[in-house]
């Protein structure tokens, strides 16, 4: 022994009591600079995770608004250019379909289904006049026309199977990109850990009583570092079952989003789709018209000179041509929908088993144990030398048998358990949107708010979290406005109406940049 070593150790509370170089002050810093080492090691390996969740879902949020503006913008361009006062007499009505998808993607209540039926029946509501100018129709007529939405199907199959897409593709996106937000929160606020005292104590005595031995340069050994931090980290380690599962939900999304659920091929046609909506009634819209009056009535006839005058103010007859895709860009954001999925979907698998792998992973910094070289070697947390005793399990319940620290299996961690729930809830709405049903967004913050908090949210408003509200995707039509019909009529001044409604809705392709 060295002169140091004088000193009884009868005056420290956790380290050997025999000769030491440690007064109870030094024992005490010692005790705080092993929290604080403790904590700094948990929060390295997981802020490196919380930043890769950070920064995709930063990505995923600017691809999918810069999809949905390009979308509008490309269309708006397109119409003031090709079709110009026409156009934007109507354009409020593409205007207000953009708005509200915009809003459902952001967290707004909106229900994709009725907002879908709005627009149509808006669509319808113009169109109907449009074909039939010489005709004077009242809100109680178009309230008829309506319907016969159902039965007479004027836009053809396309409002049904745009439903089905726009709302699948926007399920998952939403949900998706919320999951990643969801990630991002929970590890910030798992990793905030705060050692209970029977914990600090085990991290005093492995991390810095073999400096009151005088024995600073030896580590402490890899399983005695296990067991440690398997004790202190007990509560975590229950994370990690729930944390796979919901790993694997975003997985399968991602696998929809790379595929029939792929919110970048629903929205860069969507101009397309709808004007073949468009040129189905133009092409029935004398048989649509025809069982309409029949149905409805036959409408009052318009003053001569008022009826020729609303056909002459389309004065252009362009036809829709044949569209190309080669000429529509494929790319948001400065990237692809499909680079972003398979870059995450990577992330995420690397993911899995985080919390499981996390005492390990910290045993494995050479600054926390020798690792598995040098067994004999080491501070076994009296003496150097071998480390013989098991190591304990993962999770809070197997630390009943935990040899160094000291874990009351009965009292679990309150911000760690609302962090389970919050995955849970978050799990379910990946299962959902891949199954392709609606979700409904809901403030759960309480059941995801904690004492401790990571990064949190980075903007002053949270994405909320949504709950699921089942919706089937199907063609029924709600009257919210009008509903979708069409009419033409046998006389040349339908075919010259008929030509007009080109004018004002979607050419089949994008006369691009």
């Amino acid at each position: 022994m060295t002169s140091l070593l004088a000193q009884i150790g009868d005056h420290l509370k956790v380290c050997s009591q025999g000769y030491t170089c440690c007064s109870q002050e030094m024992e005490e810093k010692y005790s705080q600079q092993s929290k604080h080492d403790f904590r700094n090691a948990v929060v390295e390996l997981s802020n490196h995770l919380q930043n890769m969740f950070s920064s995709r879902y930063k990505k995923f949020d600017e691809f999918f608004k810069e999809l949905l503006e390009n979308a509008e913008k490309s269309l708006n361009d397109m119409f003031v250019r090709t079709y110009g006062r026409l156009y934007m007499q109507n354009s409020e009505l593409f205007k207000d379909l953009f708005v509200e998808l915009k809003r459902y993607y952001v967290g707004g209540n909106v229900n994709l289904e009725e907002m879908l039926n709005e627009f149509w029946a808006r669509l319808l509501e113009r169109m109907f006049r449009l074909v039939n100018p010489q005709y004077h129709f009242t809100d109680e007529y178009l309230e008829c026309v309506s319907k016969y939405t159902e039965q007479l199907k004027p836009f053809g199959d396309v409002p049904r199977k745009l439903k089905l897409q726009v709302t699948r593709a926007f399920v998952a996106a939403r949900t998706f990109a919320q999951g990643l937000a969801v990630a991002r929160d929970v590890i910030g606020k798992v990793s905030a850990v705060n050692p209970t005292p029977q914990g600090t104590r085990a991290l005093l005595k492995m991390m810095y009583c073999p400096h009151c031995r005088g024995l600073v340069s030896v580590k402490p050994c890899y399983n005695y570092c296990f067991n440690v931090m398997r004790g202190c980290l007990a509560n975590q380690g229950d994370l990690d079952a729930e944390w796979n599962i919901f790993m694997d939900s975003m997985l399968l999304v991602a696998e929809r989003l790379e595929g029939p659920f792929n919110i970048e091929s629903v929205m860069d046609p969507i101009d397309v789709k709808i004007s073949d909506a468009i040129m189905n009634m133009q092409e029935n819209s004398m048989q649509v018209s025809q069982k309409v009056f029949q149905g409805c009535g036959q409408p009052k006839t318009l003053a001569q000179g008022r009826a020729a005058r609303s056909v002459s103010e389309g004065g252009f007859s362009a036809r829709f041509r044949p569209y190309n895709p080669e000429e529509r860009p494929t790319t948001a954001a400065g990237t692809s929908l499909d680079r972003l999925v398979t870059d995450v979907k990577e992330k995420l698998k690397q993911a899995k088993k985080f919390w499981s792998s996390l005492p390990g992973n910290i045993c494995n910094d050479e600054k926390m144990s020798v690792g598995t070289v040098n067994e004999n070697e080491c501070w076994n947390g009296s003496a150097k030398s071998r480390y013989d005793l098991a190591v304990t399990g993962n999770g809070l319940a197997s630390q009943v048998n935990n040899p160094e620290v000291e874990v009351d299996i009965t009292k679990p961690d309150m911000v760690i358990r609302r962090q389970i729930m919050a995955l849970r809830v978050m799990t379910n709405k990946l299962k959902n949107a891949y199954s392709g049903n609606d979700v409904d967004f809901i403030d759960i913050s309480e059941e995801s708010s904690g004492e401790e908090s990571g990064s949190g949210c980075e903007l002053q408003q949270c994405s909320p979290e949504f709950e699921f509200n089942a919706t089937e995707v199907t063609g029924s039509s709600n009257k919210s406005d009008k509903t979708v019909n069409t009419s033409a009529a046998a006389t040349s001044r339908l075919s010259q109406a008929a030509l007009l409604l080109s004018i004002l809705f979607l050419a089949v392709q994008r006369q691009w940049r």
